[in-house]
């Protein structure tokens, strides 16, 4: 058994070493003491008698576990051959916790951070020091960091929530309003068709009820073949406006046939060598309303772009439907494009083809292109994925 520091020998010589060792334990604020291979207290400073509620000759020879440590900090009895002080230095280990409480002389607890390191003599384990401190102050720190935490992350979850509340009422505004827009579009159109389109018809036939009684009169006849030429390309004119405020081949033949339609548009206009691949499912149906509507603007937007702003050489374009989805790729080899300047707040193009999408619950996805590009044409694939079994 290791002997007490009352016990040392009074002699001059072990007066001064232990005088020494007690000022040296006194002062640390820490507290610190020793036990031997049967857990009883050989020594203890100051500041832990003080920590734990007792005069210093109170704790020495006592066992230590059943001291202090012998309850878990819900009141539960903390079994001695559990203890990690016990097993780490009888295994020849050392330990250091900080989620556990020593239980003081009245009965209350702090919570503790302790560490337990062997004491070796002549090779032989004789017992251990372990150092304490009450951690009360850091653990409520920690607690109300917690609190705060959980304080951020509920505020963050409110205005999470609030926010895609916003979003989802301006997506129901946006899509309302390319809803009016279309319907106005259609209405703009057939009364162009209707009222425009009869008037031109007419003024052509007056004309050429004009030519026919003016053929003797060659300055008259002249102007009538004039006018009717002006008319002809009048008749175009409005056709074309038509065609661009609402396609009626949309309305009458589908999204299919509208898609079709727009690329031969496009690859009149631009000249451009394209790659064209329709696969169309056996059983699938091509979507109406609202979401053919949506989708054949976003195809008008793709091309466009190209059109506009790629200065590409080829074009690939890829429409695939089936039963569960409509899939439409626009790939260039042109100039490919940045991606902040993708995500800008101007690029008023590309947000209003992402929330005609996510109206719909698809997503469009824009990305580098995949066919060989040379290294200073990237070039840019667009993709649009719209699932047609969700909302029309």
């Amino acid at each position: 058994m290791m002997p007490l520091l009352s016990d040392v020998h009074t002699g001059s010589d072990s007066d001064l070493l232990r005088d020494k060792l007690t000022l040296l334990l006194d002062s640390t604020g820490e507290g610190i003491y020793g036990i031997d291979l049967d857990g009883r207290c050989t020594f203890i400073n100051r500041a832990g008698a003080d920590m734990l509620g007792y005069r210093v000759e109170q704790v020495l020879g006592k066992n230590m576990h059943d001291l202090v440590h012998h309850s878990h900090e819900d009141g539960g009895h903390y079994p001695e051959e559990e203890c990690p002080i016990l097993k780490a230095f009888r295994k020849g280990e050392s330990c250091r916790v900080d989620q556990e409480v020593f239980w003081r002389a009245d009965g209350t607890f702090f919570p503790a951070e302790y560490s337990s390191y062997q004491i070796v003599d002549d090779g032989r384990v004789r017992g251990a020091v372990v150092t304490f401190s009450d951690i009360s102050k850091r653990r409520q720190a920690e607690e109300q960091l917690q609190r705060a935490k959980a304080e951020l992350e509920l505020r963050v979850a409110e205005r999470t929530r609030e926010l895609s509340a916003a979003l989802r009422q301006v997506r129901q505004l946006s899509a309302h309003a390319h809803s009016v827009r279309e319907d106005e579009r259609t209405r703009i159109a057939r009364e162009i068709h209707d009222e425009l389109g009869s008037l031109l018809v007419a003024l052509k036939l007056d004309v050429n009820w004009m030519a026919k009684r003016v053929a003797d009169r060659e300055p008259v006849a002249r102007k009538c073949e004039t006018m009717d030429r002006l008319i002809e390309a009048a008749v175009d004119n409005v056709g074309r406006i038509i065609t661009d405020l609402r396609p009626s081949i949309l309305d009458h033949q589908g999204l299919i046939a509208a898609l079709e339609w727009q690329v031969q548009e496009f690859s009149e206009a631009t000249e451009l060598p394209c790659e064209v691949e329709f696969d169309i499912a056996p059983e699938a149906f091509a979507p109406d309303g609202a979401k053919a509507t949506a989708a054949f603007r976003i195809f008008q937007e793709m091309l466009s772009n190209v059109a506009r702003h790629a200065r590409a050489t080829q074009v690939r374009i890829a429409v695939r439907l089936t039963p569960a989805e409509l899939a439409m790729e626009v790939e260039d080899n042109g100039v490919g494009a940045a991606r902040d300047a993708l995500e800008a707040s101007t690029s008023y193009g590309v947000m209003g083809m992402r929330e005609r999408a996510l109206h719909f619950g698809g997503a469009l996805t824009i990305a580098g292109a995949r066919f060989a590009p040379a290294d200073d044409m990237p070039g840019t694939l667009v993709c649009l994925r719209l699932p047609l079994a969700g909302r029309d």
